[in-house]
């Protein structure tokens, strides 16, 4: 009896033993991976916001640069000349195995920002010197060239950021491919209420629209040159500095047979991707811009519209921090049922009185921002957790091909107009 006293003592103290070592290596874990006052989410949703930023500046300035070149069908080139280039660093990303030791990804993200910044500048620039002192403009198609070379300079950096932050961010904890996602939406409404301020307090002649694309430039140039300062910044933060010191760890070199494995693997939800931008962008901005009229908000109307796109794309992307669908099969056959927007788009558009109405349109604009935003976000956090941990940065480049392709597919689509 004293024996197996003595032995249920001991067996006590060694499970209690048990117990406060795996307490004192919880509380070490909880402090190596302690992100002190949200720093690093905020960078990761600062870098998203300005991946984004200069593609929204341009597209919004639009009608400045209609002004500027009238002959030209400058939104369509614009979507198509930045979205093929971006789909090319993609697709030379995905292809090329050794891009990862060739290049770091703190060097990738800071050249990818100085091209943004060389570009919008130089934008600014060539707008500067299409103007004489009276005020007319000259050299329109040298410096058209030089401006559509800018934009493809453009989508090379938002290939190779994007490309660089999805990658990385596919083998970090969810919340940080959450903030990069929430970030890019966040451009959008930034840029909208930019837009919006500039057609309250500027004249509707070319001096406001060149004041107000001017605007545009300056704020976005400013963003990011902080991207620039928080690239460095991010490397310097404890906890990103374990998070890098295992994907270096983690890192094996891509195999074709690889790429085609996790290819294969993920080949659903990177269909869902593709699905959701092609829709979209074949809807968003064109239709809702051209072929969209109302004599209650008039010329109101395309702008309120393309905000409330863009505010609700942000809840959306920013709802999944709160909530995750756990089935990557559940978010794609979602992606598969936004095809349903173009009959209800298309009714609104040629059916009966009752649907053609403001209401209708606004329903369908919050709703077609919604689900891009959430699916997105779902999609691009559960698909690189399908695969190994070595395989995850892949898979999420992979599935940025896959948007991408959805853009360049939507932008041409939006030539045609399907509806």
């Amino acid at each position: 009896m004293l024996d197996q006293m003595i032995i249920l003592h001991n067996q006590k103290m060694v499970q209690n033993h048990k117990g406060i070592e795996m307490n004192m290596i919880t509380k070490v874990d909880q402090n190596e991976a302690r992100d002190t006052y949200k720093i690093s989410y905020i960078i990761h949703f600062l870098l998203g916001a300005g991946n984004l930023l200069p593609w929204n500046a341009l597209i919004t300035a639009v009608d400045y640069f209609g002004y500027l070149y009238p002959t030209k069908h400058v939104e369509k080139v614009f979507s198509v000349a930045y979205m093929t280039s971006s789909l090319l660093i993609l697709v030379l990303m995905l292809s090329w195995s050794k891009w990862n030791q060739t290049m770091s990804l703190r060097l990738r993200l800071n050249l990818g920002f100085s091209m943004f910044v060389l570009c919008l500048m130089l934008t600014a620039i060539v707008d500067w010197i299409n103007w004489d002192q009276n005020g007319t403009k000259v050299k329109s198609n040298a410096t058209y060239c030089v401006v559509v070379v800018s934009v493809v300079v453009c989508g090379l950096a938002d290939g190779l950021i994007g490309g660089s932050l999805i990658g990385s961010a596919g083998k970090l904890p969810k919340q940080y491919m959450q903030a990069i996602f929430a970030g890019t939406a966040s451009s959008g409404v930034l840029i909208c209420i930019l837009r919006i301020i500039t057609k309250v307090s500027l004249p509707h002649t070319p001096q406001g629209l060149k004041t107000s694309a001017h605007f545009y430039f300056i704020i976005s140039t400013t963003v990011l040159i902080v991207c620039i300062i928080c690239c460095n910044l991010l490397y310097k933060l404890p906890i990103m500095q374990q998070h890098y010191t295992h994907l270096v760890q983690d890192f094996l070199p891509c195999s074709r047979h690889k790429l085609r494995d996790v290819a294969r693997t993920i080949k659903c939800p990177a269909f869902g991707i593709f699905a959701i931008y092609t829709v979209t962008l074949s809807i968003f901005p064109g239709f809702l811009a051209e072929n969209l009229e109302s004599s209650v908000f008039k010329d109101w109307y395309p702008i309120l519209l393309i905000t409330i796109y863009n505010v609700s794309d942000f809840v959306g992307k920013c709802f999944t921090a709160l909530y995750v669908v756990k089935s990557t099969s559940k978010a794609t056959w979602g992606c598969v049922a936004r095809l349903l927007f173009y009959p209800l788009f298309t009714a609104c558009l040629h059916g009966p009185k009752w649907l053609k109405c403001e209401v209708s349109i606004v329903f369908l604009t919050t709703m077609l921002g919604l689900t891009n935003g959430y699916l997105t976000s779902v999609i691009m956090i559960l698909a690189p957790k399908s695969v190994p941990s070595s395989e995850a940065e892949i898979a999420a480049i992979v599935l940025a091909v896959s948007l991408g392709m959805g853009l360049v597919a939507g932008s041409v689509l939006g030539w045609f107009w399907i509806i």
